[in-house]
């Protein structure tokens, strides 16, 4: 699933699918009874999961050939993958081939945060090493994000793949980066804590217009229409409910495009407030 193209100014976006994965629904809306989110989401299989989209970006202009995150990749061994992360991804190199783009074209690549379906493809397996995946490309990352990842806890390791990142570092083409950094002159990174101490999103500015890579700030619309709805992946639940009313609250004022990793593809839409509350509207991508 590919081909949803939008523009930011003089900016193409490219949304490239990784494909998806199979989440446990009770994980993705935590505290929030089933009788609530099912009538919102459908019913979830015999085990309870609802598939994840894995939509990537593609920037490019100013002679800048960008990708933010990377989806799930292809290095997890077929028992861990049917355990833990079930579905049908490693696709997003196809999905580049196919715009015409080949590794060697990236120039940068910006993680939002480490977590394993947002950072596989950083990295591929070579004569089984991992190296990486965009040879001539700057790894953008949180400093605090990068630390997280690399000394993971008991709650954390699980989704931190020391294959994802370590090569990354051992290559020097790491970009460990703090706070609101100005990436290219079109491209910033957000704080947006709460999922991760260290999560950022993405903003995309150009000639007046402006979207938001949200990360996971959400894994599905009804958490950006309920911002009390917050994941029992969110390490801090409270920050990540603040920090979506202050991202919801700009999104409102501005009206600007927002675009979601996990939202179902191309998961790009604008929000407007309806009966009280904000409400997500998609916006479909430009025609050819």
């Amino acid at each position: 699933m590919n081909g949803a193209r939008y523009h930011i100014g003089h900016l193409r976006i490219d949304v490239v699918s990784d494909g998806y994965f199979l989440q446990d629904a009770g994980a993705v809306f935590g505290l929030v009874p089933r009788e609530l989110w099912e009538p919102l989401v459908g019913q979830p299989d015999a085990r309870n999961r609802i598939p994840m989209a894995l939509n990537c970006l593609l920037v490019r202009g100013d002679g800048r050939t960008v990708l933010i995150d990377t989806g799930v990749g292809n290095k997890i061994d077929p028992a861990r993958r049917e355990k833990l992360y079930p579905g049908d991804y490693g696709h997003l190199l196809d999905g580049l081939a196919a715009l015409g783009v080949r590794p060697t074209d990236v120039d940068i690549v910006v993680n939002t945060h480490l977590h394993f379906d947002h950072c596989g493809w950083n990295t591929a397996k070579v004569h089984g090493a991992a190296i990486p995946t965009f040879p001539n490309a700057r790894y953008y990352i949180q400093r605090g994000e990068w630390e997280a990842a690399t000394h993971p806890n008991e709650r954390t390791r699980a989704t931190y793949l020391p294959d994802n990142l370590l090569p990354l570092a051992e290559s020097g083409r790491l970009e460990l980066v703090e706070g609101e950094h100005q990436i290219t002159g079109a491209i910033r990174f957000l704080p947006a804590p709460g999922h991760t101490q260290d999560h950022a999103a993405v903003v995309i500015a150009a000639g007046g217009e402006t979207a938001v890579y949200l990360g996971d700030l959400v894994q599905h619309v009804a958490q950006l229409e309920r911002t009390a709805w917050v994941s029992a992946f969110d390490v801090l639940p409270l920050v990540s409910m603040d920090t979506k009313k202050r991202i919801v609250r700009q999104a409102l004022s501005s009206g600007g495009l927002l675009l979601s990793p996990h939202i179902p593809y191309p998961g790009a839409g604008r929000l407007r407030e309806a009966n009280g509350r904000p409400t997500w509207v998609p916006v479909g991508p430009e025609m050819p």
